[in-house]
């Protein structure tokens, strides 16, 4: 089976230039807007994405949702496109298109016909610095994202047990306030701090522009010099420091009680090192380390825990590396009914204890890279997929470089460096363990 695996990457590795025959380019206005051009001539359909290097992350205190806020407000309208006809007009064109805010960008993007590229160019543009905000629009807006948070953040006791759990992990670094905001603040948000946070950021020497699909880099250098090229860049963009993290020099440990969670689980995250600019193979080995311990049914939490002891329903392993700043390793188990959260957090300890001590199986090693190989085709086989990893990778502090090397460093990772990013990331004194139950008196923290 694994020669057969092998047999289909090396084949799909082969026939690469015929599944996905674009380049990827990338060049720079005058106003300082980059802009990366992925071709794919397979089907008549283009993306556009935007993405500001401005997100949660770079946010006040006191202001904490503006970012996301200002999302929202985007879609209110122009002197040429007004409040609500932005999306219609992609709609009437047979598109779609949407936006998202994290903590390092907050990211616009259309999906349509190729040939109507030249027509979200010009929207995009037009509100990069055209936009329109009302006393009247800005309320209801806030009413809003005050109901989005009510939905997805109060209403659900595991999101509320994640919020606390991320603002015990980041004591200093903004990533332990959510992007979509403490509630108080949100409240407080208005017209002028959306203002200003739109004139400071909301400039082309502070995006990036992608554009993905059956295009040439000349046409869209043309459109993009029409229609980017006259905007002004902000003389306020200044370098990204954000506030870092001390040094953790002791575990965290919480108990959240709600008698809506679910079922009962215990979750731990380890401050963990994102990816680097020119420096990325630790990173590497963590991705490669939260697969083998999580990433499957076969890996080791769920061989050991679900399958062999039968002591959980579920266990897992997460690391996302694409981050400006420090980011988290995180671990999880669902006890099976009838086990406590202590025993199930002592016994996924063991998996890592044993870990640890016993290292890599080389077959299953082996067989992981043969996966991660074979995902890495399929992945570049969708054209959308690349735009974001570009789109991301570079508002989140990489280069153009470290998003194309990204593939070649995950395939030159050794066990070697995935037992020292192992050995170097589990340390109690950096971690933040939570249990997550029905009621107080479920359980005692340990």
């Amino acid at each position: 089976m694994t020669r057969l695996i092998c047999g289909l990457v090396a084949a799909l590795l082969c026939l690469g230039s015929t599944a996905w025959a674009g380049d990827v380019t990338s060049f720079s206005l005058t106003n300082g807007l980059q802009v990366v051009v992925i071709e794919d001539h397979r089907a008549p359909v283009v993306t556009q994405t935007i993405w500001y290097r401005a997100g949660s992350g770079d946010e006040r205190r006191g202001k904490s949702g503006i970012a996301h806020f200002l999302e929202h407000l985007m879609f209110k309208g122009t002197r040429a496109v007004p409040s609500g006809e932005f999306s219609k007009i992609v709609e009437a064109n047979g598109g779609d298109d949407n936006a998202f805010t994290t903590a390092d960008h907050t990211a616009y993007f259309q999906r349509l016909a190729a040939d109507r590229l030249g027509l979200v160019m010009r929207m995009e543009a037009d509100r990069m610095r055209g936009l329109i905000l009302s006393e009247d629009g800005v309320k209801t807006e806030r009413q809003v994202i005050l109901e989005e948070r009510s939905q997805r953040i109060d209403s659900q006791p595991e999101a509320l047990f994640g919020e606390q759990m991320m603002a015990a992990q980041f004591l200093n670094q903004p990533d332990g306030t959510p992007v979509i905001g403490w509630r108080h603040e949100m409240e407080r948000l208005s017209r002028q701090d959306a203002l200003d946070w739109y004139r400071l950021y909301y400039a082309p020497n502070n995006a990036t522009l992608v554009v993905a699909g059956d295009v040439a880099r000349a046409a869209v250098r043309r459109l993009a010099e029409k229609y980017y090229g006259p905007i002004k860049p902000s003389p306020g963009i200044h370098a990204r420091v954000r506030p870092s993290e001390p040094p953790q020099l002791a575990e965290r440990r919480l108990a959240f009680a709600d008698p809506n969670i679910a079922q009962p689980y215990v979750t731990r995250s380890y401050l963990a090192p994102q990816r680097k600019a020119g420096a990325q193979q630790q990173a590497a080995a963590l991705e490669f380390l939260a697969a083998l311990l999580g990433g499957s049914q076969t890996s080791l939490l769920s061989k050991a825990l679900v399958f062999d002891q039968k002591i959980a329903v579920g266990a897992a392993a997460g690391y996302d590396g694409l981050s400006l700043d420090a980011t988290t390793f995180s671990l999880y188990i669902q006890p099976a009914p009838g086990i406590a959260l202590g025993d199930a957090e002592a016994a996924m300890d063991k998996v890592i204890a044993d870990f640890l001590k016993n290292g890599i199986d080389p077959d299953q090693f082996r067989r992981l890279k043969t996966r991660i190989a074979a995902q890495l085709v399929y992945q570049k086989d969708n054209v959308g997929d690349l735009a974001n990893d570009y789109g991301a990778g570079l508002s989140s502090g990489l280069t153009l470089k470290d998003v194309e090397d990204w593939p070649a460093v995950l395939q030159s990772v050794t066990e070697d460096q995935v037992m020292a990013a192992a050995r170097a990331l589990f340390d109690r004194r950096h971690s933040v363990t939570g249990w997550a139950m029905r009621s107080a008196d479920e359980e005692k923290v340990q």
